[in-house]
C-alpha cells in the first residue's frame, strides 16, 4: 500500500506563508534541498490545491533556466516524473504534463489510490492536507522548521485540527532548519 505524506516548510511559529503571502524565507539551501530530493524520490503522485499547484508548476520548466545547480535539476526531474492531481473548482486548464484537475477532494478515491499505487503519494498545502488528515488518510507528516518567526499568515495546519503524532526521525541542518518526521496515530 502506498504511503500518503504531508510535507511542508514552516516558520518556528507555525506558518507556511507570512501575512503578505510570501514564503521566500522558506527557500531551502543546497543541503536541505538534497535531503528533500531524497525524501521525494518515492513519490509517484502529488495532490495539490490550486495555489500549491501554481507555486510548484515552476518545476515544469526549472531545468531550462541557465545556471541551475545540479540539485535543482534533480528535483525538477523527480517532480516532472510524478503524476499531479489538482483539486480546484476554479482552475480550467493545467500547464504541466502528467497533471489532471479534480473539482472536489474525494477521500474514497484517495484511499483507493493508496491501495492501488506502487509509489507513495504526497499532499501539498495546508488546506488540502487538513482534509486528508480529517479523513484519516495521512500516514506521515514531514515538517521542515525554518529558523524564523513571521508573526502571522497561513498556518501549517488549521488550529481546528487535532492530531496525535509519533516522532520517527529528526535532523538538524547547518542553516538552522530542523526536519521532523512524524507518523500519525489512530
Amino acid at each position: 500500500m502506498a504511503k500518503l505524506t504531508y510535507s511542508a516548510i514552516a516558520s518556528v511559529d507555525g506558518y507556511v506563508a507570512d501575512e503578505d503571502g510570501s514564503f521566500d524565507w522558506a527557500a531551502p539551501d543546497e543541503e536541505v534541498h538534497i535531503f528533500v530530493n531524497d525524501l521525494e524520490r518515492p513519490v509517484g503522485t502529488y495532490l495539490y490545491g490550486r495555489r500549491m499547484y501554481e507555486v510548484m508548476a515552476y518545476w515544469e520548466t526549472a531545468h531550462t533556466l541557465a545556471d541551475q545547480p545540479p540539485f535543482m535539476h534533480d528535483f525538477a526531474q523527480i517532480w516532472q516524473a510524478a503524476n499531479k492531481i489538482v483539486y480546484s473548482k476554479r482552475l480550467r486548464t493545467v500547464t504541466c504534463a502528467r497533471t489532471r484537475i479534480e473539482r472536489d477532494f474525494d477521500a474514497e478515491a484517495v484511499l483507493q489510490m493508496k491501495g492501488s499505487r506502487g509509489r507513495d503519494i504526497s499532499v501539498g498545502g495546508p488546506d488540502l492536507a487538513a482534509q486528508a488528515f480529517q479523513a484519516g488518510l495521512v500516514d506521515e507528516c514531514h515538517l521542515f522548521v525554518a529558523p524564523i518567526v513571521v508573526g502571522g499568515g497561513k498556518e501549517f495546519l488549521p488550529d481546528t485540527l487535532r492530531l496525535q503524532l509519533e516522532l520517527l526521525d529528526e535532523r538538524r541542518f547547518g542553516n538552522g532548519f530542523v526536519f521532523l518526521r512524524y507518523r500519525t496515530r489512530t
